[in-house]
């Protein structure tokens, strides 16, 4: 049973507000776009508030950090897979944005199993601001010719892009840093062991 605490609750209400995200968009009622956008809207807004409350209140859980990322990943997910079928957003941009959170999702793993923590970075942070603008902008336009929704839709690809490779490098970096002291510290340790046999 997880913590029944205020960040869960939010991070299980985003997790709910997908499927009434699609519904949303897939109405044809002419108030579809709207409702759609506040529900993107309202999800967006738990994304923060959890993580903002969680800290604050130094109420941070196991299921929390488990749970809010993989929510994160299913509105974006969820709300550019609709729209490509609504022909509202191109298939490639989906593709890019979506791959690029999995594989930074499992470079997260990787680094997990080798006891490295990757810390969001600024990058990764608007990234995400950059998505859900987007997102958000093309939704509510409900225009797939808007060529704002779709400049900002461009914008969010190359910052996801630039995000992703980023948090390769990232990585790279913190494993090489890792085996370094990894390293120096055998070499400590056999030299106090000489010393002492001495």
């Amino acid at each position: 049973m997880f913590p029944l605490n205020v960040p869960n609750v939010l991070t299980l209400l985003r997790i709910l507000l997908v499927p009434v995200l699609v519904v949303a968009l897939l109405s044809a009622t002419p108030n579809g776009s709207a409702l759609a956008a506040a529900v993107f809207a309202l999800a967006a807004v738990t994304d923060g508030l959890d993580g903002y409350i969680a800290r604050s209140r130094k109420d941070i859980t196991t299921f929390g950090k488990v749970m809010d990322p993989i929510a994160d990943k299913l509105l974006i997910a969820a709300a550019l897979i609709t729209l490509v079928s609504l022909h509202r957003v191109a298939a490639w941009v989906a593709m890019v944005i979506i791959a690029r959170e999995f594989a930074v999702s499992g470079l997260r793993v990787a680094a997990g199993q080798q006891g490295v923590v990757i810390p969001a970075s600024p990058l990764g942070k608007l990234k995400t601001v950059t998505q859900v603008a987007a997102i958000l902008a093309v939704i509510a336009t409900g225009d797939p010719a808007a060529w704002w929704a779709e400049a900002l839709l461009y914008v969010s690809v190359v910052v996801t892009v630039v995000s992703g490779a980023d948090y390769f490098l990232n990585f790279r970096r913190r494993i090489e840093e890792a085996r370094e002291k990894l390293i120096h510290e055998t070499l400590a340790r056999e030299r106090r062991r000489g010393a002492a046999s001495g």
